[in-house]
């Protein structure tokens, strides 16, 4: 039973230092500058461009570049920052 209870307080004590992530979303309080790179020529005719997305390392977002990819009967929807209790997280780009 002592195990079961030092585990327990392992696991809340480990909640308590990811404040920040809720729900699979990483909130910082202050949004990433905006990165800025030109984009490359498209490979193939009516290529898509996927614009760069943020993606949560470690302790912190990482930006990713953008690239091209082959047209689909979707359309694809750019990522964004969303406000959040306590800052911003990141919302991954989509098809829909």
């Amino acid at each position: 039973m002592k195990t079961i209870s030092k585990f327990c307080i392992i696991i809340a004590a480990s909640a308590s230092m990811l404040a920040g992530c809720a729900g699979g979303e990483f909130v910082v309080r202050e949004r990433p500058a905006d990165v800025v790179y030109e984009r490359p020529v498209a490979p193939y005719p009516d290529a898509v461009w996927i614009s760069g997305e943020w993606v949560w390392r470690g302790n912190h977002y990482e930006h990713e570049r953008g690239h091209w990819e082959r047209p689909s009967n979707r359309v694809w929807v750019e990522g964004h920052w969303r406000e959040a209790p306590g800052g911003y997280v990141w919302v991954r780009g989509h098809w829909r």
